[in-house]
């Protein structure tokens, strides 16, 4: 579903991905670690079509994604329908005026009619226990919150891929308990993840390999194993 074939990236002369290479099949799970500044997050904003490769192929169901072809508005509303990006900071995603309007802004996107988009977003809300917030504005909300809001957001729009950026941040212990019962929830429903975390021990639990960057920028792929958990 996902292959990545020598690809490297820098922001202007400062290398950022170095020649890396993975294949990641539907419903599998890839866990990115490693520090700070390693290309984490440059690798998750290539996966969803926000910049790409200096050199390297990134293909998504067999085609090649480069800025042409999401010029292409069909292609790149097809995209984006099929992956979803959880950032790690949920300020830069929310926007709308409302909790309610911010989950049913993506499904309106794709043309659904008014039913369903009501449809979504209420079991969202009701999925992510955020039912109480419903007409709150999202910049008023705690970090915890504001988490649940970004993930439901998402959720709305039902992708085929999950791609989230440290999704642990700003949770509270009962924070945690959902975000692993969701991220249980999403490997039963056969979904691809792709997720960036420092817990080895959550990779341990939810990924089926791990991409580890070192600080050169080189990533290494692995199968999981119990030495990791």
């Amino acid at each position: 579903m996902i292959t990545f074939d020598d690809v490297c990236f820098a922001y202007e002369d400062r290398p950022v991905l170095q020649h890396i290479t993975f294949t990641l099949k539907k419903g599998q799970s890839l866990a990115l670690l490693g520090p700070n500044g390693a290309g984490k997050s440059t690798l998750l904003r290539i996966l969803n079509g926000l910049i790409f490769p200096e050199r390297g192929r990134y293909a998504f169901d067999g085609e090649t994604i480069t800025k042409a072809k999401l010029r292409d508005r069909s292609y790149s509303k097809w995209f984006h329908q099929r992956v979803g990006y959880v950032w790690q900071d949920a300020v830069v995603q929310l926007f709308c005026a409302t909790v309610e309007e911010e989950l049913a802004f993506g499904p309106e996107q794709m043309g659904l009619a008014d039913a369903d988009v009501r449809r979504r977003v209420d079991d969202a809300l009701a999925y992510s226990c955020i039912e109480h917030l419903r007409t709150r504005t999202p910049y008023t909300l705690s970090g915890g919150e504001k988490k649940r809001v970004a993930i439901a957001s998402i959720l709305t729009m039902n992708p085929a891929v999950w791609t989230f950026d440290e999704p642990e941040a700003a949770l509270d212990a009962d924070g945690l308990a959902w975000l692993s019962a969701f991220f249980t929830d999403l490997r039963g429903a056969g979904k691809t993840l792709v997720f960036a975390t420092h817990d080895r021990a959550f990779a341990g639990r939810f990924a089926d390999a791990t991409l580890m960057f070192d600080a050169t920028h080189h990533a290494t792929y692995s199968a999981i194993t119990s030495e990791m958990i």
